[in-house]
């Protein structure tokens, strides 16, 4: 009953915020569409585009300590009102909602005494997510009045900056004075940003990278050495955009799940067998996989490796046993065209204005690129316009590979007005047919 009544206040909130975009444009958590694979995906492709032009970017992924915990209720209800226009019983219902509430810590048997919470969302609460991107929302501001970009998914901040090599120190400075203002901005929020925590990373091609001379930040007082690689939002990033070290740990992970699962496979049904596989193997294989569009044949050869021992598994099929009829018993589509089924996917959901605004901006069509129309084919009408590119970098971004993909598709599935379950369908089919023929 009691979360039935937070999801209507969140219902409505979020209606109210969509419809007079108060909601931060790079914040993707706790939003409808908007997911830790679309917030990497917009960074990614930008740190492309920055490398397709031969520019590198200082990206910095910031630790918050206990973030959430530290939330002032006094300063979050004034943010409310003034920024985003809560007021009268909603303010004094949302005041309700987090104030009056104790703690209590049991400890060998004994408690201590009840403590009011002055602090902090409710844990595991539906509101309270959202109260904290509420709270935080000004950052973007903050970051963008210096020229940078912010992405955030809850508490996890990426900031960023593209340059020439040739400027590489004057966009340190300008990083360091971005964060210098996010950390002042913090502490009067009441909330901590740990320096030593914070990893930095220049990103961009081998050629542009050994031109950097800087190896560490002087950021908050505290000297922070440029990382070769790090993981962010659960994707293994590394210097030079392979993704090496992201496709080795998926690798290791799958493998170990297919030996732990080996043993106990002959005891359970195809069904459930499969059930597992799916569970443990290919949702690592899946997440966060439009990024990986256009990367090393090399690296996409052993995450397909993963998944014929997963069919194989599944299957019992033998080893020398041909895997592509294997895999379309299973209805199992291999490594690189479920790549290319995430990307067309969420350029389907752009065309229709359900997807994040950022994804959106990198889907124009033709029609609506300011050319002339007449001279478009009825098909052409859900063209879109491919950027000119210089690189394999601005080939891997997703302003460039959504609408390669998109455009290779057929006619039938590019139409105007198919319902996102029915396109993932007839995606999927097309997708096994050009693999049968391939």
């Amino acid at each position: 009953m009691y979360f039935g009544v937070e999801r209507a206040a969140a219902g409505h909130l979020n209606a109210y915020f969509a419809a007079h975009g108060l909601l931060p444009r790079h914040q993707s958590a706790y939003r409808k569409k908007h997911s830790t694979e679309t917030a990497m995906l917009r960074v990614w492709s930008d740190v492309l585009t920055s490398a397709d032009v031969r520019e590198v970017t200082l990206l910095g992924l910031l630790d918050l300590s206990a973030a959430f915990d530290c939330v002032d209720h006094t300063i979050l209800l004034q943010r409310l009102e003034v920024a985003f226009g809560l007021k009268d019983t909603v303010l004094n219902w949302t005041c309700s909602f987090l104030t009056g509430r104790t703690q209590q810590v049991s400890y060998c048997s004994r408690m201590s005494p009840v403590q009011p919470v002055l602090f902090g969302v409710p844990q595991g609460s539906v509101l309270g997510p959202l109260l904290y991107v509420l709270y935080t929302a000004e950052l973007s501001e903050i970051v963008a009045r210096h020229g940078l970009q912010l992405h955030m998914y809850a508490d996890d901040c990426q900031i960023y900056i593209s340059t020439s090599v040739e400027r590489t120190r004057q966009a340190v400075d300008r990083f360091t004075a971005c964060v210098a203002d996010v950390n002042a901005w913090l502490t009067a929020s009441r909330l901590r940003l740990n320096a030593s925590k914070t990893v930095l990373m220049w990103l961009g091609s081998s050629q542009q990278l050994d031109k950097v001379t800087c190896k560490d930040v002087q950021l908050l007082g505290t000297r922070v050495p440029i990382s070769d690689s790090a993981r962010d939002l659960g994707i293994i990033i590394d210097r030079e955009l392979s993704l090496d070290g992201h496709v080795t740990a998926v690798c290791r992970a799958g493998y170990n799940q297919l030996r732990q699962l080996r043993p106990v496979v002959r005891s359970l049904s195809v069904h459930a067998t499969k059930t597992l596989v799916q569970a443990f193997i290919s949702c690592r294989l899946d997440y966060c996989n439009s990024l990986l569009y256009d990367i090393n044949d090399g690296l996409l050869s052993r995450l397909q490796s993963v998944q014929n021992a997963a069919a194989r598994l599944v299957t019992g099929a033998r080893r020398r046993d041909h895997i592509t009829p294997v895999l379309q018993r299973l209805h199992w589509l291999p490594v690189r065209q479920r790549v290319s089924f995430k990307i067309a996917g969420l350029v389907h959901q752009s065309l229709d204005g359900v997807a994040p605004a950022y994804l959106i901006d990198d889907c124009c069509l033709l029609s609506e690129a300011g050319r002339r129309t007449t001279r478009l084919s009825k098909d052409d009408l859900r063209t879109l316009v491919e950027p000119r590119t210089h690189n394999s970098y601005g080939d891997r971004s997703f302003s460039a590979a959504g609408p390669k993909v998109w455009n290779k598709l057929p006619p039938g599935l590019r139409q105007p007005g198919l319902l996102f379950s029915t396109f993932q369908k007839h995606l999927k089919t097309h997708l096994f047919q050009q693999t049968a023929t391939a």
